[in-house]
């Protein structure tokens, strides 16, 4: 039986340090058999927050490898063709993305900012586990579609239903 190709997953947030990284590193630790997932961001920072690595970290998913990187680099000829993106943060969502090669199936799953939480960094620990918590729920949802069964605009419209019927429940 020949082997079935992997789903690229593009998640986009503005400074590619937070959300994005932990919805890159659990999508490929939870679903690495079908889909490769990458993050970026508009306007990306320095780095990986250190909160959003260190969670990783203690969920036993690697973290090597991963940075922030403009979004730029997924839009440039010999670049991974993205199935799906997915913008997990409300300004990535409302900005103008580059034009993807393929036109991959697009939604917005907004989490809130764990990096803006102010507080002991035990607080900060929380939000970032609660935004990893809401993003892997989603994620989970999303890897579990009957792909084969579903055409393009099934899949789009269930995108969108993931992020909008959980923000919804609050979660």
């Amino acid at each position: 039986m020949p082997e079935q190709r992997k789903y690229n997953v593009l998640f986009l947030c503005t400074h590619n340090s937070a959300r994005s990284i932990l919805a890159e590193g659990a999508l490929n630790e939870f679903a690495g058999d079908r889909f490769v997932g990458f993050s970026a961001g508009s306007h990306p920072g320095k780095g990986p927050n250190p909160f959003a690595l260190d969670l990783l970290r203690s969920q036993n998913i690697s973290t090597e490898g991963m940075r922030s990187k403009s979004w730029d680099e997924f839009a440039v000829d010999g670049a991974p063709q993205i199935d799906f993106i997915f913008t997990v943060c409300d300004d990535a969502a409302g900005e103008v993305c580059p034009i993807w090669p393929g036109h991959p199936a697009k939604a917005h799953w907004g989490v809130p900012d764990p990096s803006r939480v102010e507080g002991t960094d035990e607080e900060k620990r929380k939000a970032f586990l609660q935004a990893f918590i809401q993003l892997r729920k989603r994620i989970e949802l999303f890897t579990n579609l009957p792909f084969e069964k579903l055409d393009r605009i099934a899949v789009q419209q269930e995108m969108q239903s993931i992020g909008s019927s959980l923000r919804e429940k609050g979660e």
